[in-house]
């Protein structure tokens, strides 16, 4: 082994050791090694992966306890360093071990050193002569006939498609190449997501349309940032059918000129078709690579994705909250689209927020972020007015459009009438019909899938639940069998109760499942009716078939969850049905009036984007809910305006930040035990600004088999508190069968 040299590092080894250490580097790769940099080190007795976070460590071991790294796993970074700087944040605010983080960062097929595909090519050797040829495969008559072929082909063939069309195997191929006959190659094999006709179901214009008015002041105003240079935020604050996307557009194309790249953040992965399609279309002319990043791709997709943005070859990338993550070079632009969407949270670890890391990322990057939404959260609302952030308003639709009529159904009189179903009420049922009979298409939305949800005994009042999970299970129709949306458990649905033995059991409420079939026995027999929802997703590219359909006219009525309540633009729907509008606000929890609008708002902003006006009934067992009657007249201000004064009357979030912490255990007394020892652990241990509520039983008390209990912390300071909180976590002793979470920032208090 070479003696220890000049230059060290330190490495953050991704093991479940969360501490950088300082290696040495062997003559071999100084001079070759970055911030970012994935290496294989020597650990304990172990050799696992690392990052590279330092050039200069600041502790230098003695030199007969200095180890050497072993190798660089790639030639080019993994991470960018303000990557590197990123994840040190986000590791301290949101309480998370930096190896998570990492690992959230790094997509598992880069970690593993997975290769890039590769396809063998072959080709005839034009340097032998004819007869030469001949004479070697005289008694050869598959080589021949290879030969053959090939001598005909101006351009090397797949050698593994070829040997199968022509029937012939591969040991007549490996006999030419050792004769020199014909030359093998590889080549590099690039698995591109969406790059097929499921993106878009029309010709994507390349010429930009020309801005309104309002879109030309709000795009000058976003180019003048990105050419600064310097980090800003602005709220782009557009009513539906506005046209933000175009505004994106013009201060991306700023971005791109300069040399710079852009990150194009969605909220759902149900949004990339459509939105990859529009951007591929019109920069893709411009030598720029367009890449797809989000859960749903395939390992060598991402890995695929991740090398041409890390050598450099792409300079967009489209995807959902990971994608801020991408480790994109000279970043000018990060776009966070319908930014209020919850979807942006991540409840896993690292529960990171992808609209606030945007944030942070354009502050390290010297970037401009544009957060864009009809509906804006709180939280942006008030960083808008306490003068952190600043706003840019469309108040249009495009070419003049209307916003949709807003019909409120009352189903409480519905459900006097005889013939009520209670599903699908009259008057939205006869709106379907004249749509279908005008060739307009129309959007029925219920955020519940399955068929019905659930199944109860009116004998002794059993209900099917979950085994794992304090939820009743789901009935789908379509295989006959009760799912639990949560973790998954599934069996056959009984034919009689369970518990008292009545053939009476009865299937209760109603799902996406329900409403296709009902919406198909109330319209004409011509009318197609499709489906789409968190089951369809199940199989690759039919979402996105589906959607590419409905866009060509072949779809008559589409029924959908929320993947399809936002963003997604077809100008020829005229209807939008909300099923069970009070559906968000039968949560436990006080952001429920918000969601119910911005929902209700967004779905309703999918009608009427084309040339003819559109309509919206929404059906609701309360009307009169302010968070209803608020967006029937399409009134964010008024909506703001009131629950900002409810939530500053008690202190909620964005007033005070919540950290949730959440206990969880096999056994519900030793979980809310430790629970409460932990309580009396940090009595008069926090700062006294800091408000704490429970322990208590979370609104989905088991869930995946455990018991689940949290507590409240507001605060004023995040970076304050968590600190604390983590010191008095390691001091208490806790069992090993119970886990604990910090969720800084929580969105989901179920």
């Amino acid at each position: 082994m070479t003696k220890p040299r000049d230059e060290l590092v330190e490495v953050l080894p991704l093991s479940g050791f969360d501490q950088s250490l300082t290696y040495a580097v062997p003559l071999p790769f100084c001079g070759r090694l970055a911030i970012g940099s994935l290496v294989r080190i020597p650990l304990g007795r172990r050799q696992v992966m690392g990052i590279v976070t330092s050039l200069t460590p600041k502790v230098k071991p003695e030199a007969s306890k200095l180890k050497f790294l072993i190798t660089l796993a790639r030639e080019e970074p993994v991470l960018t360093p303000d990557l590197v700087s990123l994840a040190g944040w986000l590791a301290d605010y949101y309480a998370a071990k930096q190896e998570s983080v990492l690992e959230a960062m790094i997509p598992a097929a880069v970690r593993d050193g997975a290769k890039e595909k590769t396809r063998r090519l072959i080709e005839i050797n034009r340097e032998i002569l004819e007869k030469d040829a001949t004479a070697l495969v005289s008694r050869a008559p598959k080589q021949a006939e290879l030969l053959s072929f090939l001598r005909k082909q101006r351009n090397p063939a797949p050698r593994e498609a070829t040997l199968q069309a022509l029937g012939i195997g591969a040991g007549a191929c490996d006999g030419l190449v050792e004769k020199g006959l014909i030359l093998e190659n590889r080549e590099k094999v690039n698995r591109v997501a969406y790059d097929d006709d499921f993106a878009t179901g029309e010709k994507v214009a390349r010429e930009a349309p020309k801005l309104t008015d309002e879109q030309t002041t709000a795009a000058e105003e976003l180019r003048a940032c990105v050419r600064s240079k310097k980090f800003a935020v602005r709220l782009l604050q557009g009513i539906t059918g506005s046209g933000k996307t175009e505004v994106y557009f013009a201060a991306m194309e700023d971005a791109l000129q300069s040399g710079g790249s852009v990150l194009f953040l969605l909220p759902e992965v149900a949004l990339a078709p459509q939105t990859v399609a529009r951007i591929r279309g019109r920069f893709s002319e411009d030598d720029t690579e367009v890449v797809v990043w989000h859960s749903h791709l395939s390992a060598g997709e991402r890995l695929d994705a991740w090398s041409a943005v890390a050598l450099g070859r792409a300079r967009i990338v489209v995807g959902a909250r990971s994608a801020v993550f991408a480790p994109l070079r000279n970043l000018r632009l990060v776009v966070v689209d319908e930014e209020h969407e919850p979807a942006y949270k991540q409840e896993e670890t690292p529960r990171y927020h992808g609209r606030d890391v945007a944030v942070y990322r354009s502050m390290l990057a010297n970037a401009t972020c544009v957060l864009g939404s009809a509906t804006p959260s709180l939280e942006s609302v008030r960083n808008v007015r306490s003068g952190k952030y600043d706003k840019i308003e469309l108040t249009h639709r495009i070419d003049g459009r209307e916003l949709p009529a807003v019909h409120i159904v009352d189903m409480r009189r519905e459900a006097l009438r005889r013939d009520s179903s209670l599903v699908l009420s009259r008057p939205l049922v006869e709106a379907l019909r004249q749509r279908c009979a005008a060739r307009e298409q129309s959007i029925l939305f219920l955020n519940r899938r399955g068929f019905n949800t659930t199944m109860l005994c009116p004998q002794c009042g059993h209900v099917e639940e979950c085994k794992h999970c304090s939820i009743s299970l789901t009935f789908h129709r379509t295989d006959s069998r009760l799912r639990c949306h949560l973790c998954g458990h599934q069996r056959n649905a009984p034919r009689v109760c369970p518990s008292c033995q009545s053939p009476e059991i009865i299937r209760k409420g109603h799902g996406t499942q329900r409403i296709e079939d009902i919406a198909r026995d109330m319209l004409p027999s011509n009318a197609v009716v499709v489906r789409i929802d968190a089951d369809v997703m199940t199989r690759k590219n039919l979402f996105r078939k589906i959607l590419a359909d409905f866009r060509k006219g072949r779809i008559d009525v589409l029924v959908g969850t929320q993947m399809i309540a936002k963003g997604l633009d077809f100008p020829n729907v005229t209807l939008v049905g909300v099923v069970d509008a009070d559906l968000p606000l039968r949560m436990e929890d006080f952001r429920a009036s918000e969601r119910a609008f911005q929902l209700l708002v967004q779905v309703a902003g999918r009608a009427g984007r084309g040339d003819r006006a559109g309509e919206v009934f929404v059906q609701s067992f309360a009307p009169h809910a302010p968070s209803i009657q608020y967006a029937r007249r399409s009134d964010l201000e008024g909506f703001l305006e009131d629950e900002l004064e409810q939530r500053k009357e008690f202190s909620y979030p964005p007033y005070r930040h919540l950290i949730r912490h959440l206990f969880r255990g096999r056994n519900d007394d030793k979980t809310f035990f430790f629970a409460e020892q932990w309580v009396r652990h940090i009595q008069g241990k926090l700062p006294s600004d800091v408000e704490t509520r429970g322990p208590a039983p979370a609104p989905i008390e088991k869930m995946k088999g455990r018991y689940r209990f949290h507590l409240w912390y507001f605060t004023e300071s995040v970076t304050r508190l968590v600190p604390i909180l983590t010191k008095l976590r390691e001091e208490f002793p806790m069992d090993k069968d119970i886990i604990d979470v910090l969720d800084v920032d929580a969105v989901s208090l179920s």
